[in-house]
């Protein structure tokens, strides 16, 4: 496949429902070469036209450029610590079919035997049609697709397994790609969500922790071992306070589900994202006290990370969005006053995250079809 044939269905891809017309001007071609191009596509399975949704004006009917009937698609996989949910996803980015369930059990043998499982039962329907898998995982991942996640004790787990094909030696290796949910959360917001346009974004995500990522100019920062983005275990909570990580003083510790705990002295909760929601949610005085405290320990954090990545836009999740909604002055008070002068006067937007809670999964997707697009052909 040719790069002018790629760069088409990238943008069929980032802009669903463009018209031929509007894809010519884009990449700087003909019509001519345009109808050529999607002729070519057409015929490879990767690409159509359909009847655009009707406008009520006169004149011929407009066309749009969509995803082939029988074309690829891609499957996204979101593994929480409480439960798992997978995507069918097709060009563009709709999703044609969503499964989802509760772990039955805490090892990661268990986890991942159910998303296996899940993923051999779509793979029925549509059969080869289903070409790359990404992978949405509450911790690090290597580049060997190795996850190490602390909280839920999932220690070099092997996301390569999850595909049932790659445990059938005479199967073709499947496309597998993987990421940290914060970060995948990241992507998905400058690609389709709050973040769009932003030249350097950076996200917050709170669920059991606080993780994030830089996207930069479109290209999501992952550091040297894929591992970067883990702004929750830097030092800027009470260093009397211990970390599952090992180490003392995370960030993370005062903002999550378990910093409102300690406050309200209870203690430390089995699910602290429903424990957080519940007392943000609460009339109750000690209640509100305790989530200014965390939403003034997130805005100060916010700052330090803007002083120091040069961000020009902050977008906040799960969690995170719900402090912001909560308690917006508290927030925004300590982010402004933590800020560098020279950033006061135009200071990078702080924004709840469009996506919600289908970042990290929207994200996953995202990085399987930039994957599988680098090498359809």
């Amino acid at each position: 496949m040719t790069t002018r044939s790629t760069d088409l269905l990238r943008l069929v891809h980032t802009h669903p429902g463009i018209t031929r017309a509007d894809a010519a001007r884009r990449l700087g071609i003909g019509t001519g070469a345009a109808t050529e191009l999607v002729g070519r596509l057409s015929q490879a399975a990767l690409l159509t036209e359909a009847p655009a949704a009707p406008s009520g004006a006169r004149g011929r009917p407009t066309t749009v450029l969509v995803p082939h009937p029988a074309g690829p698609l891609v499957l996204a996989a979101e593994i929480t610590h409480e439960a798992w949910r997978i995507d069918v996803v097709e060009l563009g980015g709709r999703t044609l079919t969503s499964v989802a369930g509760r772990h039955t059990g805490t090892t990661w043998a268990e986890v991942s035997g159910a998303v296996t499982v899940a993923i051999q039962e779509l793979s029925r329907p549509y059969g080869d049609r289903l070409r790359a898998l990404g992978v949405s995982v509450p911790g690090t991942v290597s580049p060997a697709l190795r996850l190490d996640a602390s909280g839920p004790g999932w220690h070099d787990a092997d996301l390569t397994a999850l595909h049932p094909a790659s445990l059938r030696p005479t199967s073709a290796a499947p496309l597998i790609v993987a990421g940290n949910d914060a970060s995948l959360a990241a992507a998905a917001e400058s690609a389709r969500g709050a973040a769009v346009g932003a030249s350097v974004a950076l996200h917050l995500r709170i669920e059991g922790g606080l993780g994030g990522a830089i996207v930069d100019h479109g290209r999501l920062v992952i550091g040297a071992t894929g591992s970067s983005g883990e702004f929750g275990h830097m030092p800027f909570g009470d260093p009397a306070v211990a970390c599952a990580c090992g180490a003392h003083g995370c960030w993370g510790t005062a903002v999550d589900g378990t910093a409102l705990a300690r406050l309200l002295g209870r203690p430390a909760p089995p699910d602290p994202v429903a424990f957080a929601r519940q007392v943000i949610a609460s009339p109750g005085a000690a209640e509100q006290a305790a989530v200014r405290t965390v939403a003034a320990a997130l805005g100060r954090g916010a700052a330090g990370l803007v002083n120091g990545l040069d961000a020009d836009l902050v977008t906040l999740g799960s969690i995170g969005a719900d402090l912001l909604a909560a308690a917006p002055d508290e927030l925004h008070a300590a982010y402004r006053s933590g800020l560098m002068a020279i950033r006061r006067a135009r200071p990078p937007l702080l924004l709840p995250a469009a996506l919600g809670p289908d970042g990290p999964l929207a994200g996953a997707a995202e990085s399987a079809w930039s994957a599988l697009l680098s090498q359809l052909g």
